[in-house]
């Protein structure tokens, strides 16, 4: 339930937005402009602002629109659609959101990388993938997100596989990744799914420490459990951006570029306006 203190922080950013909810206020977009990148020195002159152009993603991703219905003050569709791609290319949005979960990070009192995570996966539906499985537990066709994040729920890593890609199996190229861009990740917990012996040798390999935390003998229902729920509050994150109930997106980097916008532009806002 919100506050008013809440409410009165939602009021005020609000009043700060230029027309929408998803677009960035003046401080949210001083946090990012030098991370744009600089003009060429040929060629024709740049004529769209990398403002608009976040804050057009920023709208699809937040609304659920299609490209061609954009909002025609953003610029072109093709001309947003075209520099989106040349951004995800250069893991703009992916380097902007590890930025600001490190700032935020320390904003809270902690180490800017953290030391342990929690790891697991969602199925959602994929109408248009080029390559997609069924997930015989969720009865679902479609695309399966396994993510690690921080003990606070902020997203560490992320791999798109098939739906049909066991826990276990998307688990296994988490892990490498971690070991690569979060060194100092030593602890994970995961759930029953994750017990698996090669997935172990492997966590042992990389001298990580795997917790399987379980359900209690005897419980019925929906039960909280310790250090996982964090994980469901992300995904829970993630669904509030309509592009992202279901993974509309054709090649699976675009779809991991939408998830990036979306886990971004919340920890922008958090750390712009606190």
């Amino acid at each position: 339930m919100w506050t008013p203190e809440q409410r009165g922080r939602m009021a005020s950013i609000t009043r700060k937005t230029k027309r929408y909810p998803s677009d960035m206020t003046d401080e949210e977009w001083a946090r990012i402009a030098p991370l744009m990148p600089e003009p060429g020195r040929m060629g024709r002159p740049r004529e769209i602002e990398f403002r608009e152009v976040i804050n057009a993603v920023r709208y699809l991703v937040r609304s659920g629109c299609g490209w061609r219905m954009l909002p025609i003050h953003f610029g072109h569709w093709r001309t947003v659609y075209g520099w989106f791609r040349e951004l995800a290319r250069r893991f703009l949005f992916q380097t902007i959101h590890d930025v600001e979960l490190m700032l935020d990070r320390e904003r809270m009192g902690r180490e800017a990388s953290p030391s342990a995570g929690v790891i697991d996966s969602q199925s959602v539906k994929a109408p248009h993938a080029k390559t997609r499985g069924y997930d015989a537990g969720k009865k679902v066709v479609g695309r399966k997100r396994h993510i690690a994040v921080d003990t606070d729920g902020r997203l560490l890593m992320l791999n798109l596989t098939p739906a049909d890609i066991s826990d276990s199996a998307g688990a296994q190229m988490i892990l490498d990744a971690i070991r690569k861009r979060w060194p100092w990740v030593k602890h994970l917990f995961a759930d029953g799914a994750y017990d698996r012996l090669q997935l172990m040798d492997k966590a042992a390999y990389l001298e990580f420490v795997v917790e399987i935390i379980r359900r209690r003998n005897g419980a019925k229902g929906f039960e909280v459990l310790s250090r996982r729920w964090v994980v469901e509050r992300t995904f829970g994150w993630m669904t509030r951006w309509r592009r992202l109930v279901r993974d509309y997106e054709r090649r699976i980097d675009v779809s991991q570029a939408m998830i990036f916008v979306a886990m971004g532009a919340n920890l922008i806002r958090r750390n712009a306006h606190p």
